[in-house]
């Protein structure tokens, strides 16, 4: 006798059609990604799709090597300039090869088994299967002494403020010195400059911009007045969700592009709202990551959304509104960004940069109206 089978928790039948090289990447998409890691892929380029067409608040992280492969030129950027990002939380390594590139710092594919003595010997340093002139560090380090002396830079203040600042003297230095115009800038801190979106690093000590501050520190002493204000920086992040969750759509969300401190950093400020300071938020309302970490070890990387909801990190909804893509982002997000872009999808930039004093008020008086 047939057994009846139940078909409530199945989704689409998997049958795909064939690939005959007209389609969009849309259409790529929907016919041929319908298992393990490309059903993986589908479900987050529709939820991004989503996040766009909703006009959610989008938060992006980014961790890696990734400006020193120039992902920054493919895809944040371009991504940034549509509009669809809306914070950025990084390592202080990406800004610091973002500073290199613009610098005209050369950067050359390589076999990464032709041998690091060799490679050490010829003055060239690796990342894997891309190396650089080792003097271009040392040109790079002069440049952010002789900038981090400049009077602007002489007092605490955050890291999105930080790289606000690079970005609009980065922007000048290219138009006086190599004749560009910042608008097709192919910088990172430049355009998120521009755009007014705010840059965060939740570990900036662990860079070589810093490794800079703290030798001006001990060679300046009290001259030397730059400083990072911890505190004041996750109370802005945390500004930001809040005012993300009271205005306009009220909906936000995170792209996540590897794992490491900027994914912890950019989940902070839900506990930093709920835990501390009793305001419930909710969480991030969708969230996809694309990294190659296993969970098995309890690594935050790899940390699924469901996971992270026991946080209070991300919503109650996580079971249909994320989406976890176990892959090198290198190799699948261009393909992403490519679709979007070729849909033609935009949405209006926060411009959160400038609306920081707004986001913190409100912010203060919900915590006072908890207080009272």
């Amino acid at each position: 006798m047939a057994r009846k089978r139940s078909q409530r928790f199945l989704g689409p039948k998997v049958e795909n059609q064939a690939i005959r090289g007209n389609e969009t990447t849309k259409q790529l998409v929907e016919k041929a990604f319908k298992a393990f890691v490309g059903r993986e892929l589908a479900t987050a380029y529709d939820l991004i799709r989503r996040m766009v067409r909703e006009d959610h608040t989008i938060v992006m992280t980014v961790s890696g090597a990734m400006t020193p492969a120039d992902l920054a030129t493919t895809c944040i950027i371009p991504l940034i300039q549509a509009g669809m990002v809306d914070v950025l939380t990084t390592t202080g390594a990406n800004i610091y090869h973002d500073l290199q590139r613009t610098l005209q710092g050369e950067f050359y594919a390589v076999d990464p088994n032709v041998g690091d003595r060799l490679l050490r010997e010829q003055g060239y340093t690796r990342i894997y299967d891309l190396v650089f002139p080792e003097d271009d560090l040392y040109r790079t380090d002069q440049f952010v002494q002789k900038l981090l002396r400049k009077k602007a830079f002489q007092q605490r203040m955050t890291t999105p403020r930080f790289h606000d600042l690079l970005g609009k003297y980065v922007a000048e230095i290219e138009r006086e010195r190599f004749r560009r115009d910042p608008k097709s800038s192919r910088s990172l801190v430049v355009q998120a400059h521009l755009h007014r979106v705010p840059i965060f690093c939740g570990a900036p000590q662990d860079a070589s911009i810093h490794l800079n501050v703290a030798y001006l520190k001990r060679r300046l002493g009290e001259k030397f007045q730059f400083g990072i204000d911890i505190e004041t920086d996750i109370h802005e992040f945390g500004a930001y969700h809040w005012l993300a969750k009271k205005q306009g759509s009220k909906r936000l969300s995170i792209v996540i592009l590897g794992g490491g401190v900027p994914k912890n950093y950019s989940l902070q400020p839900e506990p930093y709202l709920s835990q501390i300071c009793g305001l419930d938020v909710e969480g991030y309302d969708c969230d996809v990551q694309f990294c190659d970490a296993h969970v098995q070890n309890g690594g935050l990387s790899s940390c699924t959304a469901g996971e992270a909801h026991t946080w209070g990190k991300t919503s109650a909804e996580y079971s249909v509104n994320s989406q976890y893509v176990f892959t090198d982002v290198t190799a699948v997000f261009p393909f992403v960004v490519h679709g979007l872009l070729q849909e033609g999808l935009t949405k209006t930039g926060r411009k959160f940069l400038d609306r920081t004093e707004e986001a913190i008020r409100l912010l203060d008086d919900a915590v006072l109206d908890q207080v009272e």
